[in-house]
């Protein structure tokens, strides 16, 4: 059962919202959580141990750091003053060892689910390139869905517990609802404890605006993921599935359909869970703000995945930067370097650090590792050169604001993201620099792409529609609320734009005959 199933669309959402709707307030939580529970039951089976297990263990956290706290704060009260600072210093240290224990059995349990086959196939390819005539036996696990963002969420409520940020949850049953809610259970957004956790638990009741308001962003996400990213799965699969068969020409139009797949497919899945949450009166962290109008790779990943570089930022960046590491390399770098390259150089470090996080998390694979190394070189390349690229601006007194230099940069921040997904979609980083290679070595546009699975009608549906889009995106970057226009007209305009979008769907949608149902793409990160 998938958030597009009908399955679920038709029954399992419909009975969850009936049944949360007529129980009492006090009771509408529990829904919730059973609903969460029996959803990712029904998609990962006994799996669901791991999800209980990340709950028993923040939760274990959560009674020591509240006995820590307490037993602090008593102790502060009978010491002298100038021995306050000690004492808190003394009681951080003990509930620091507690959560690095905590952090590491729950990233064990992803690196052992989801890595440790990566990690002993090319121990084992080590060995035997160095003669050494040993064959560890590698085991390869099942992984449960959505574990890599639940794991998240486990440990920022956990970093911000011990820093203080949130005070410590006792509650396991608003603990598990955090973690288990199931419209984001799969692919997230990941959310803070201090954004949801509450929310979900007050048992907010569902009224007709929120219902409506839900509905909409669930047909909008429906209409993105169904009509556009399903229908594409045909054509890049076959692309990148038989590479080697193609010249430059269609291989680069794979590179561009596959990103505006993956684009449409995970901004589509993220507008249905919003929706979802918003039925039940849950604002989720949004996670994509028009990222094709970025003018640099930095901005870009603002924009997209945002919780992911926002979690990136707060538990990696941060830390490595303020690290005493980073301030000895700060306070060394700024007086040899300067107050531009100077903190730079911590920066570069940083950066580093959380772009091979952010290869390794989306998979086992050395095109994911190349993946985050690429960005990595591409932000590196902006931060270096921005001084020098600020100066020729300067002299050459170019307008940044002019739509025709801001369209330039946004061409080239695209076509840099189109390489970079080739590489994330390429089945391994060989294949991935073979289709590189092709591109610019046998590159022609002899190719028909409508004998690869599509035809010219779903070559006109996709870019319609793709084009609708576009100009929704447009909107938003305005800060036109579509949906509160929508909701101004009168009810015959009104319910005339939900017909139609919920007909395109029925009609436009690519399932039944000659299409294969796609799950959603982000899931098995």
């Amino acid at each position: 059962m998938t958030y597009c199933d009908i399955s679920f669309l038709g029954v399992f959402l419909p009975i969850t919202i009936i049944l949360y709707s007529i129980c009492p307030t006090k009771k509408r939580p529990i829904v919730l959580l059973i609903a969460s529970y029996i959803f990712f039951w029904s998609i990962s089976g006994k799996l669901i141990v791991y999800l209980i297990a990340s709950t028993l263990i923040i939760y274990l956290f959560s009674m020591i750091a509240k006995l820590n706290y307490k037993k602090r704060d008593e102790k502060l009260k009978t010491v002298e003053k100038d021995l306050k600072k000690e004492t808190k210093l003394e009681y951080s240290n003990k509930l620091r060892k507690i959560l690095i224990l905590c952090i590491l059995i729950q990233i064990g349990i992803l690196i052992v689910l989801k890595y440790s086959g990566f990690i002993g196939n090319n121990i084992n390819s080590l060995l035997k390139a160095i003669n050494i005539p040993i064959d560890l036996n590698i085991k390869n696990f099942i992984v449960p869905i959505g574990i890599s963002f639940y794991t998240l969420q486990a440990v920022s409520y956990m970093v911000d517990v011990y820093k203080e940020v949130i005070i410590p949850d006792t509650n396991i049953g608003r603990l598990a609802l955090y973690l288990s809610f199931f419209p984001q259970i799969m692919e997230g957004p990941i959310c803070r404890y201090r954004d949801t956790a509450e929310k979900l638990w007050s048992g907010n009741k569902i009224t007709y605006k929120s219902l409506i308001y839900g509905i909409q962003r669930i047909l909008f996400g429906l209409m993105k993921k169904m009509i556009i990213a399903d229908r594409l799965d045909i054509i890049v699969s076959n692309i990148f599935e038989n590479y080697s068969q193609y010249n430059g020409g269609i291989i680069a139009s794979g590179m561009i359909f596959y990103t505006l797949q993956l684009y449409m497919d995970f901004s589509g899945v993220m507008d249905i869970v919003i929706g979802i949450g918003e039925i039940f009166g849950v604002r989720l962290s949004e996670n994509f703000k028009q990222p094709f109008l970025s003018k640099s790779v930095s901005e870009f990943w603002t924009r997209w995945h945002i919780t992911l570089g926002a979690w990136f930022r707060d538990y990696i960046y941060y830390p490595v930067s303020m690290s005493k590491f980073g301030k000895k390399l700060l306070t060394k770098s700024k007086k040899k370097l300067g107050n531009y390259y100077g903190p730079l150089m911590t920066s570069i470090v940083a950066l580093f650090i959380v772009w091979i996080c952010n290869g390794i998390w989306h998979g086992s694979a050395w095109n994911y590792i190349f993946f985050g190394l690429y960005h990595f070189t591409l932000i590196l390349i902006e931060r270096l050169t921005e001084p020098i690229t600020k100066k020729i601006i300067k002299k050459l007194k170019i307008n940044t604001a002019n739509i025709i230099y801001s369209s330039i940069q946004i061409i080239k921040t695209t076509i840099l993201v189109f390489f970079g997904e080739l590489f994330f979609r390429a089945n391994g980083l060989k294949a991935g620099f073979y289709m590189f290679g092709k591109i610019f070595t046998n590159f022609s546009i002899n190719g028909n792409v409508l004998k690869l699975g599509l035809d010219s009608k779903d070559f006109i549906i996709i870019t319609i529609f793709t084009i609708i889009i576009f100009i929704t995106s447009i909107m938003k970057e305005k800060n036109i609320n579509i949906r509160d226009e929508i909701g101004k007209k009168n009810i015959i305009i009104r319910w005339s734009i939900y017909y139609a979008v919920i007909l395109s769907i029925i009609i436009f949608g690519a399932y039944g005959k000659g299409y294969i149902p796609v799950n959603p793409m982000y899931a098995q990160f």
